[in-house]
This record gives structure tokens, sequence and C-alpha cells, in this order.
């Protein structure tokens, strides 16, 4: 979609505050917090912080600027999301560089990282943690954040998703990750792992169009798996066991509506200490599986 430079009915020589305001009612059909998302892009426009738009907020936005900004609210304006716009988001209070071959970290997925520290000792040095269809690292590089001793192995079908995992890393300064291409347990070179997480796709093909919307930006192939949105964790339970240690763990992101099924599917093969965990808003998020051969 083409857009009009002037949509903000302000002129370029616009000041901090008088732009802020015009991009906040744009955004208010959009966005839940509209005036937060105009400061984040404008921030991101001017490459200062959130606080520099207030101590400045009289300052003059000079005519490229003004352009970009201009850019950047029709893209959110056309729903793309935020982080999309930016090339960052945060995690774990990591800042993490997404682009669309990646899927956008969630804050709920963080009860992940809070699970598998709590899974093993944190002086344990040989801990080995494979963090499966890794996207942008999140969750691997917040655990190899928190345990700089442990050995991270983080897998994805996509080569470009595992790209920008590796600069997340670098830019993080984290050297205990190791990287591989490949299909869920395909991927990893070795089968002596401890830990096990993965938040694949969960949302079924049938599912699709109720949460297509706000989605459509992101890849398909992250988000959905299957008619009843279990494909991925289902080859992932049937596999996992063969590259854990005995009384290894398995951990995985689901729907809140698919616990039971999912330790179903764990119980089936042959898992043991199976229980789901619960999110900040009460409803089952992740499930955690112990197998002993």
């Amino acid at each position: 979609m083409a857009f009009d430079s002037g949509c903000l009915g302000l002129p370029p020589c616009a000041t901090v505050s008088a732009a802020l305001l015009a991009a906040k009612n744009q955004l208010a059909v959009v966005a839940e917090y509209p005036l937060l998302e105009a400061e984040v892009l404008l921030s991101h426009v001017l490459q200062k912080p959130r606080s520099h738009l207030h101590a400045w907020s009289e300052s003059s936005i000079d005519h490229a600027q003004f352009l970009q900004f201009s850019v950047c609210l029709q893209r959110r304006c056309n729903r793309e999301p935020l982080a999309y716009i930016t090339g960052r988001r945060e995690f774990w209070s990591l800042d993490l560089m997404v682009t669309p071959d990646t899927l956008i970290p969630r804050p709920e997925t963080e009860l992940m990282v809070e699970c598998v520290l709590e899974s093993m000792p944190e002086n344990n040095p040989l801990t080995r943690v494979a963090d499966l269809g890794t996207g942008s690292g999140a969750i691997g590089l917040a655990i190899a954040h928190e345990r700089p001793s442990w050995q991270i192995y983080a897998t994805d079908a996509s080569e470009s998703a595992l790209q920008i995992a590796r600069k997340n890393a670098q830019q993080l300064g984290l050297d205990n990750v190791y990287f591989s291409c490949g299909n869920w347990c395909t991927a990893l070179p070795r089968a002596d792992f401890d830990v096990i997480v993965s938040n694949p796709p969960y949302i079924g093909e049938s599912e699709w169009a109720a949460y297509a919307e706000g989605l459509e930006y992101e890849p398909r192939s992250a988000l959905v798996s299957g008619s009843d949105g279990l494909d991925a964790i289902r080859t992932i339970s049937h596999t996992a066991k063969y590259f854990l240690r005995p009384a290894g763990y398995v951990l995985v992101e689901h729907g809140f509506l698919q616990g039971a099924a999912v330790r179903r599917l764990f119980a089936a093969s042959g898992y043991s200490q199976i229980h789901s965990v619960r999110d900040l808003s009460g409803r089952e998020r992740v499930t955690i599986a112990q197998y002993h051969p």
C-alpha cells in the first residue's frame, strides 16, 4: 500500500511531542497502547531511548526522519507487528533481533526458561540442553545467559532463522551455544542431553482462520502443526527420549487447552513424572516429562 507522507497531518518539521500525539491518534485503531507504540517507533527512527523523547519533546524532527516515521506508522497501521518494524524484541531482558523468518518471542514463553532452570541443579557444569525449533534463539539464549557453564544446542529447520539466532548469540557474547539445521531431534549432533526444550507450532489447521489476523506476517510453519495442532509435539514425544540421558527431561510449550492431550502423548511414549505448569493467567502452558529407559 502506498503511503502519504502527510498522513500525520503535520508539517515535516514537526516537534517530537506533536508527532507523538498525531501518531497516537493514528495507531489507536490497531494498538492497545498507541502512545507506547508511537514512542517505540519514533525512538527506533531517531536511534534514541524513549527517555530522550520526553527530555527533548519540543525538538524538531528533520525531513528524512519524518518520512521514515511515516513509513513505520503506515506499516503498523497495516497491522505489521511492531517487532518486525523495529527488528528487535526483548525476551528475558535480552534484546533480540527478529525478522519475518523468525517467530516473535512472547512473554509467556519465558515460563519455559524458568522451568528449565528449575529442573536442573545450577552447579552442574556438564548440563546439556537442546532447544528445538529455536527461531530467534530466545529460549536457548536466555538459558545460555543464565547458565554460562551449560552447553546449549539450538536447532531449526530454517537456515534463515538460524542465521538470526547466531547473530543474536554473537551480539550477546554467548559462546556456549551451538547451532545445527534440521527438523526437531534429527538435527541434534549427540544423544546425551539432560533437557530437551521446544516451543513448537501448536495451532491446528482448522483453528488457523481464527488466529490468522495479526499473525499473517509471522512464519506459518512456526505456528501451524497439522489438523489438531499437535503434529510437532507428537514427533517430539516419540523421538526425544532417544536423545536424552537417563532421567532426562522434555519440556514443550502448547496451547492452553492442549495440556491433557499433550500429557497423554508423553504417557503413551513411555515418559513418567508428567505434569503441566500454568502461566500467570492460570492456564496450562508448559508440559514437563521425564524419561527413564
